[in-house]
Protein backbone atom coordinates (compact mmCIF):
# COMPACT_ATOMS: atom_id res chain seq x y z
CA UNK A 1 0.00 0.00 0.00
CA UNK A 2 1.66 2.92 -1.04
CA UNK A 3 -0.31 5.11 2.07
CA UNK A 4 -2.06 5.98 4.57
CA UNK A 5 -2.23 3.63 7.99
CA UNK A 6 -0.83 0.13 6.07
CA UNK A 7 1.93 2.08 3.97
CA UNK A 8 4.25 -0.65 2.89
CA UNK A 9 1.79 -3.30 3.68
CA UNK A 10 0.85 -5.79 0.77
CA UNK A 11 -2.25 -5.31 -0.62
CA UNK A 12 -3.23 -9.26 0.05
CA UNK A 13 -2.19 -8.35 4.44
CA UNK A 14 -4.61 -5.44 3.93
CA UNK A 15 -7.38 -6.26 6.75
CA UNK A 16 -11.08 -6.50 5.45
CA UNK A 17 -12.34 -3.27 7.68
CA UNK A 18 -9.51 -1.37 5.51
CA UNK A 19 -11.12 -2.51 2.33
CA UNK A 20 -14.78 -2.14 3.71
CA UNK A 21 -14.08 1.59 4.00
CA UNK A 22 -12.58 2.25 0.48
CA UNK A 23 -15.49 0.00 -0.52
CA UNK A 24 -18.30 2.75 1.32
CA UNK A 25 -16.37 5.53 0.16
CA UNK A 26 -14.69 4.44 -3.43
CA UNK A 27 -12.16 3.12 -4.09
CA UNK A 28 -9.24 4.99 -5.82
CA UNK A 29 -8.72 5.68 -9.48
CA UNK A 30 -6.53 3.67 -11.47
CA UNK A 31 -4.49 0.75 -11.19
CA UNK A 32 -4.65 0.74 -7.62
CA UNK A 33 -8.19 0.97 -7.14
CA UNK A 34 -8.43 -1.65 -9.41
CA UNK A 35 -6.52 -4.15 -7.31
CA UNK A 36 -7.72 -2.69 -3.86
CA UNK A 37 -10.99 -3.75 -5.42
CA UNK A 38 -10.28 -7.05 -6.34
CA UNK A 39 -8.20 -7.96 -3.14
CA UNK A 40 -11.58 -6.82 -1.44
CA UNK A 41 -13.98 -9.50 -3.43
CA UNK A 42 -11.18 -12.14 -3.28
CA UNK A 43 -11.05 -11.76 0.73
CA UNK A 44 -15.23 -11.29 1.23
CA UNK A 45 -15.22 -14.28 -1.18
CA UNK A 46 -13.03 -16.77 0.92
CA UNK A 47 -10.79 -16.88 -1.73
CA UNK A 48 -7.24 -16.08 -0.11
CA UNK A 49 -6.34 -19.56 -1.45
CA UNK A 50 -5.76 -17.98 -5.10
CA UNK A 51 -2.94 -15.83 -3.94
CA UNK A 52 -0.91 -18.56 -1.52
CA UNK A 53 1.32 -19.58 -5.11
CA UNK A 54 2.10 -15.76 -5.52
CA UNK A 55 2.63 -15.19 -1.31
CA UNK A 56 5.46 -18.02 -1.20
CA UNK A 57 7.66 -16.17 -3.46
CA UNK A 58 7.46 -12.23 -2.24
CA UNK A 59 10.38 -12.83 0.29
Amino acid sequence: MPFGKYKDYFLCDLPVAYLEWFQERGFPKGKLGMLLATIYEIKINGLMYLLDPLRKNRF
